[in-house]
């Protein structure tokens, strides 16, 4: 069976010794202890396990750790520079936008990867690339205010 011995993630290349068909979700998580990235349908539908590879909003939960060789991964974990949140992390805060916060690490993500392409989305934007972001607790009102917050104050998906 094949195995991968390095991964690139969030800046760092994290030694270690797994089965290249595994998901990378499991390996994140159980290899790597990276547990922001969270186990939701399994199937790559609701986007709690979301990532960004080389930038792109991807669902780990179905993305074999194998196929991400020498690709950047940034995770949930990644975002916050030490102490100082990223200003995407303040809005959701802010905004009230987490209720039981099982999808927001997923949601953050993919706020950043539509906000690093597209500065300044429109509500029906934002709307249109977070419909893969599934929030349980249904508050999808706050999520995007917030997104709105840090498109309108041009703080975008960068670091």
């Amino acid at each position: 069976m094949a195995t991968i011995k390095e991964l690139h993630v969030n800046g760092t290349r994290r030694a270690l010794d797994a089965e290249a068909d595994r998901t990378l979700l499991s390996v994140l998580r159980d290899d790597l202890e990276l547990t922001g990235s969270k186990y939701g349908c399994g199937e790559g539908r609701c986007g709690a396990c979301t990532v960004l590879i080389d930038g792109q909003p991807t669902r780990s939960c179905t993305t074999r750790a194998g196929s991400v060789q020498g690709k950047q991964i940034r995770t949930i974990e990644g975002v916050a520079s030490g102490d100082k949140l990223h200003p995407l992390q303040e809005a959701f805060l802010q905004a009230g936008a987490m209720q039981c916060g099982y999808c927001i690490p997923g949601m953050i993500m993919s706020a950043l990867a539509l906000l690093a392409n597209q500065t300044r989305p429109s509500r029906e934007e934002i709307v249109r690339f977070m419909g893969g972001n599934i929030c349980r607790c249904g508050t999808y009102g706050r999520i995007i205010s917030a997104i709105e917050q840090v498109a309108q104050a041009g703080k975008g998906g960068g670091k």
